[in-house]
Formats: structure tokens, sequence, C-alpha cells
């Protein structure tokens, strides 16, 4: 199998200091940079995906082109600075973007998703129809949202439709 590392959503927003800051953004970005590492010493590729907030549907709380918070997160860069970058505008990271394309050319059938947050981008892009044609698994240490509580909901609504695993397992 092929897979690929997709890392949803890094951004400085969801960072203390940051307009949305989630429960446990700095272990789970400790966590994240060594998924990055351990994919890249096994050849796998690395997808980072970034959020900017649609300025056609108005201003938006976080997310908004020109600000320092739509940028993702400097660290994730400094690990990956050649990962392609996938822009969407919505929770799903495949709908209107490149990432199906860029994915078909990488010869992938596995996705390794992580990412903030967790309800939302996450797991829309997990369950997406067009990730249906992947065998996808959530590397559930490696994301977070607004509560560990809604973390761990929101990963048991998707435990029947694909494999959680944790950062050690998942390479």
């Amino acid at each position: 199998m092929s897979q690929a590392l997709l890392v949803i959503d890094i951004q400085n927003d969801y960072f203390p200091k940051g307009a949305f800051p989630l429960w446990n953004a700095a272990g789970i970005l400790d966590n994240i940079e060594q998924a990055i590492h351990k994919a890249q010493a096994q050849q796998i590729p690395v997808i980072l995906i970034q959020h900017i907030a649609d300025k056609t549907r108005g201003l938006s709380p976080f997310f908004n082109e020109g600000t320092e918070g739509v940028a993702i997160h400097p660290r994730i860069l400094a690990v990956a600075p050649k990962a392609p970058i996938v822009i969407k505008h919505f929770a799903d990271s495949f709908v209107n973007t490149d990432l199906e394309t860029t994915l078909q050319d990488l010869g992938v059938d596995e996705l390794l998703v992580c990412g903030m947050m967790t309800q939302n981008c996450v797991t829309h892009t997990a369950i997406s129809k067009q990730a249906e044609k992947y065998q996808v698994s959530i590397i559930q240490d490696c994301c977070t949202t607004v509560s560990e509580l809604l973390h761990l909901i929101a990963l048991n609504a998707v435990s029947t439709r694909m494999t959680l695993v944790n950062l050690e397992q998942a390479f």
C-alpha cells in the first residue's frame, strides 16, 4: 500500500494568542512533528492542508486571509518545508481542492489523517465521499479540538467507519 500523511489545519489561530485556541494544541503539535518525521523516514509523502476562510461568505472568526492566524504553524513548515499545501475553504479537504489529484499523482491508496479540529475538518475529510476509495486511518493522538471530551466523542462517532490508531501504531 502507498500511504500519505494528511496534516490538516495546523494553523496559528488554533494556538495560544490565536483567535480560537484548542485543547492541548502544544502537545498535539509535538506529536504531529513526530508523525511527520516518521513519515519522512519511511518515504511517506506529507501533505499539508490549510483552511482559508471564504471571503465571499463574510468575515470569519478566524482563518481570514492576510492575518497571522491563517498561517500554517512555523514548526510544521520547518519540518515539512517541501510538502505540498492544499488550500481549502470547507471542512472536507476534498471539496473544491486539488487534494484528490495530488493523491492520485502520488499513487496513494491509504490515508493517515491528523490535525485540527477532530470533530470538524479531520472527520469530515476522513468520511468524505472522495475518501471512500482510500483506506483511512485517523491518528487519534495527533488530533485535537476545543475539549478532550469533544475530541473523544468525535473519534467514537467515526470508529465504525475507519481505523483509529496511535502515533506508535501508525508507522
